[in-house]
């Protein structure tokens, strides 16, 4: 299976949505990206330099990844 190509009018609008909810975090995200893996692919965000650690992290990852899947219409 083949990662989805991102768009990036979605994507931007995705990590817009979760930095409304978590705004310390909508600075230091780059995208949305799906990885590949040997079976499949892997939601992640890219971040500016180290990414950072904690619970609202992964909640800020989490919430952009749902926005945009949502938004592409992905299930």
């Amino acid at each position: 299976m083949q990662p989805p190509e991102i768009d990036r009018e979605l994507n931007a609008r995705a990590l817009e949505e979760a930095g409304q909810q978590y705004p310390e975090f909508a600075g230091r995200a780059l995208r949305v990206v799906a990885l590949p893996l040997i079976r499949g692919f892997a939601w992640q965000v890219e971040w500016v330099g180290d990414p950072p650690s904690g619970q609202d992290a992964w909640e800020f990852q989490n919430t952009a990844i749902r926005a945009y899947k949502r938004l592409a219409g992905i299930q």
